[in-house]
């Protein structure tokens, strides 16, 4: 187990020291299988954003298949290992922090893998209004949850309750599935969930 001086998941230091020393046990090393399937079933291309997008695995799914996407992170380490693997789709990866970045054109899709249990319980509700702030009426917000203990992380889990809570005022779940081929630290804890932004 490496040791780490950073305890702080908030902070970018905590996620540049984990990519610098290679311990990533959130990382899958490849796509998962919902995402995929959710990108050949789409009936048009969605331009996408991926907030703490890692190392870019999704990000050259999406962009392979035609579709507009940008991944950012706070983290230059992780800014770093992305670029490195993505090699000429590199330039689809910025260095940005979620609550401040704009994107340069309009979203339709926000892809959510592990960063909202990235982060520290106190900072779900603004999470949730930055995903509402982002995406206009009819934009989804798609990914995997981790359900299970707010307490201890990351990943923080969150209770089904809590989830729904907020994201109910913004949006409505139109899709909730078990995940077939989840890592060992989400087995049996997460879900794929597509979430439809609501007018106002």
């Amino acid at each position: 187990m490496p040791e780490f001086e950073s305890r702080d998941p908030s902070q970018p230091t905590f996620w540049s020291e984990r990519f610098e020393q290679e311990f990533m046990p959130w990382d899958l090393g490849n796509v998962p299988q919902q995402l995929r399937q959710f990108v050949a079933q789409s009936a048009k291309p969605r331009s996408t954003l991926i907030p703490g997008c890692g190392t870019g695995y999704e990000v050259a799914c999406l962009a392979e298949a035609g579709w507009e996407v940008t991944g950012i992170d706070f983290s230059a380490a992780a800014v770093e290992a992305a670029r490195k693997k993505l090699g000429l789709r590199g330039d689809h990866v910025k260095q940005a922090d979620f609550f401040t970045f704009t994107p340069e054109h309009g979203i339709d899709l926000i892809y959510e893998r592990a960063f909202l249990c990235a982060l520290p319980p106190r900072m779900r509700p603004a999470v949730a209004a930055r995903w509402a702030e982002l995406l206009p009426p009819g934009a989804l917000l798609a990914g995997f949850f981790f359900f299970g203990d707010p307490l201890k992380g990351p990943p923080f889990g969150i209770v089904r309750e809590d989830l729904e809570a907020l994201l109910l005022p913004h949006f409505v779940c139109v899709a909730d599935e078990p995940v077939p081929d989840s890592l060992p630290v989400f087995a049996g804890k997460e879900r794929w969930q597509i979430w439809q932004r609501l007018s106002g």
